[in-house]
């Protein structure tokens, strides 16, 4: 049974990885900007929206295009978001052989 044991310090140590990678994934603030800079939003490494800083001018188009360039500024953001996390998370998980999972 010496193989459990390891296998339960390296997932304790694991689990401690993957809380100071959220907490500095919480902390990163990706920038996106759009619209020729007329929008601009910042996201965090977890995907969660912390700014959003509009054009007052831009607000003067045409309604339809103001929302489709916002959504696609938050779609980016998201994004951005999601590939930022997933790599990040990746580099935590790479080389863990869990036995019976491969």
């Amino acid at each position: 049974m010496a193989g459990v044991g390891k296998l339960m310090k390296q997932m304790k140590k694991m689990q401690q990885q993957m809380d100071t990678l959220q907490e500095e994934l919480a902390a990163m603030e990706l920038p996106v900007s759009s619209g020729g800079g007329a929008i601009n939003i910042t996201v965090n490494g977890q995907g969660e929206f912390k700014a959003l800083k509009l054009d007052p001018e831009f607000l003067k188009e045409d309604a339809a295009f103001v929302e489709e360039t916002l959504l696609a500024a938050i779609q980016e953001a998201a994004a951005k978001a999601k590939e930022v996390n997933e790599a990040e998370m990746g580099k935590l998980t790479q080389g863990i052989q869990m036995p019976g999972l491969m």
